[in-house]
């Protein structure tokens, strides 16, 4: 696991929220509602006739990517917190989850685990240099 793969995390899970999100309201708005000119023959010569329609290709591909999208991320996730969680000692466990999953900085992190903030940071650093 790498530091870039840790640190990704919590904009991975806001990425799932917004992709959900899209997916739910797609189509709610007029993005996909699209015109087109074809040329009406009936009088023997080309009149140009607007035409305006829904374009249920294009909400299936966006659909299509949002899920796939949203899949990859959710592995990714899943890989972070299987790696956090397999982390033999539990205050190292603990300083990972507070750190990469909650946000909070490594002072704030020492103030909560009774530790010095050098000794939050040295842990996370064994952790790393060892995976």
């Amino acid at each position: 696991m790498t530091k870039q793969q840790l640190e990704s995390y919590r904009s991975m899970k806001e990425e799932i929220a917004e992709l959900k999100y899209k997916l739910n309201h797609l189509g709610q708005d007029d993005s996909l509602i699209g015109n087109d000119v074809i040329m009406d023959y009936r009088s023997g010569y080309p009149v140009p006739q607007s035409v305006v329609g829904y374009d249920f290709e294009k909400e299936w591909r966006l659909k299509t990517r949002y899920r796939e999208k949203i899949a990859q991320l959710e592995k990714m996730c899943l890989d972070v917190e299987e790696f956090i969680e397999n982390i033999p000692d539990s205050m190292t466990r603990r300083i990972f989850r507070l750190y990469y999953v909650d946000g909070k900085k490594q002072k704030d992190i020492a103030v909560l685990v009774h530790m010095e903030r050098s000794v939050i940071s040295r842990k996370i650093l064994l952790v790393m240099l060892s995976g």
